[in-house]
């Protein structure tokens, strides 16, 4: 509505404007045809009535020695008489006093009067907002024999017209203004009154949660299509609620038939040996047999290692289901960092921290658990590599403890880069794939974040952002 008010404005002040403008020329111009019209019919009969002299060439300076200033007083218009070379013969301008201008009509004027089916040419100029008309034809005689060519000139001021139409758009500005402030009141009531259930609507949208409870929209006051739009979103609601209760009871459900899956997998990896090592011995048993205690021995231990195993899977599993407690204590990084870094043997392992010592509020446990999960990743990944190279760096950003662990191992191909913090994955032989997905609950839990880059054959860095409090 706004817009349309001040369009409107715009082209109504361009119009007339427009108007005006056109209206002063055509009026200027029949202005001056009455009056040329009027001196001509003037001259003639002064040529053909009231003169003594024989009408020539010649003669026209005399004819209209004082005549000439009558004619130009009473019409209001500026005359020269030529003759047929364009030589000035008599003018207005001036008096005996002044000094008169003596140029004569160029050429171009002269040969395009001659060639003019009209015998008359109108010349039309404006200067510094004066307005000129002009107007060349020529004088004849009673005869109609060309005698000599005469210039009128029209002086018009259009400083009164322009004066007027300034008046003129002042007060239509004034009243298209009034216009735009009524349209300004008017459109942001009626936005107010038409949006104020659609602000209720959207609000609402925006707190739609698919694992929330959303409240339906209840509105006192509204229009039919308004009501229409409310019954629709409070259907959907039900609708979204139904579908993510579903949901989530399918989740649930494939969450544990994968966890039983894996657990099950897991667990009968080292049930098939103790069941051979069962097998075997009770095969082989001799009681008689004099190295019947080191063989019960190996049998044990065997069994032994492979109850370890199991009660490993189920630590771990055990692990990943909690969400690691959010124990919070200022210690020293660097320090804590070197002590996670003590337990491996490696050669290959470079340690360049750059701080002699870094404080933060973290857990020292926890800390220790990622460190050793990044650089265990980082040794299985340069098993092969004549030159191993493991770097772990420790830095400060941003008010944020950096932990970057590099390495020139195999890499991690494209193809499994989404997966790579995935429960259950894993590019080994042999683990169970929840080391990178259980660091990151943790990180997570702490408001971290840990990404990592990898180029296949050249290497991986995985970088752990952690805030200091």
């Amino acid at each position: 509505m706004i817009l349309l008010v001040l369009l409107a404005s715009v082209l109504i002040l361009v119009v007339t404007v427009y108007q005006y403008d056109e209206q002063t020329k055509d009026y200027n111009i029949q202005r001056f045809e009455r009056k040329e019209a009027i001196a001509k019919k003037t001259i003639e009969l002064e040529l053909t009535n009231k003169t003594t002299y024989a009408v020539k060439t010649e003669n026209l300076p005399k004819i209209f020695q004082n005549r000439i200033y009558e004619i130009s007083s009473i019409n209001k218009l500026n005359i020269t008489i030529y003759d047929l070379e364009g030589k000035m013969l008599k003018t207005s301008f001036g008096n005996a006093f002044e000094k008169i201008d003596n140029t004569p009509l160029t050429d171009f004027i002269v040969t395009e009067l001659a060639q003019n089916s009209n015998h008359r040419i109108f010349k039309n100029k404006q200067i510094d907002g004066t307005g000129y008309q002009t107007s060349y034809s020529y004088i004849t005689d009673p005869k109609f024999k060309r005698i000599g060519i005469l210039e009128l000139q029209f002086t018009q001021d259009n400083s009164e017209i322009e004066h007027e139409l300034k008046e003129f758009i002042y007060r239509l500005s004034l009243v298209y203004a009034l216009m735009f402030l009524v349209a300004i009141s008017l459109a942001y009531f009626l936005s107010s009154y038409i949006t104020r259930s659609i602000k209720t609507i959207s609000d609402k949208m925006q707190q739609t949660r698919l694992n929330e409870r959303n409240e339906k929209i209840i509105l006192n006051k509204a229009s039919s299509e308004i009501e229409v739009l409310v019954a629709a979103y409070n259907n959907m609601i039900d609708q979204l609620e139904e579908s993510a209760a579903k949901l989530a009871r399918s989740e649930r459900e494939q969450a544990w038939r994968e966890m039983a899956k894996q657990v099950a997998h897991e667990i009968k990896n080292p049930l098939t040996p103790m069941r051979l090592s069962v097998q075997s011995f009770e095969r082989k048993f001799n009681p008689e047999d004099e190295n019947i205690k080191e063989k019960l021995a190996e049998y044990s231990q065997t069994l032994i290692q492979q109850i370890d195993v199991m009660s490993s899977i189920a630590s771990a599993f055990s692990d990943f289901a909690k969400m690691p407690t959010q124990k919070k204590e200022e210690i020293e990084v660097i320090s804590v960092v070197k002590l996670a870094l003590d337990i491996f043997n490696e050669k290959s392992i470079k340690y360049l921290p750059e701080n002699k010592e870094l404080f933060a509020f973290l857990d020292k446990t926890q800390l220790i658990r990622i460190v050793t999960n990044l650089v265990k990743n980082a040794i299985q990944a340069t098993e092969n590599e004549e030159n191993p190279l493991i770097q772990v760096e420790v830095l400060e950003h941003q008010n944020k403890i950096k932990i970057v662990v590099s390495d020139n191992g195999k890499g991690i191909s494209n193809d499994v880069k989404d997966l790579i913090f995935e429960p259950k994955f894993t590019t080994k032989s042999s683990g169970m794939g929840l080391g990178l997905a259980m660091i990151k609950n943790i990180i997570e839990a702490y408001d971290g974040k840990i990404s990592f880059t990898s180029t296949e054959g050249e290497g991986t860095v995985f970088t752990v952002t952690l805030p200091k409090k």
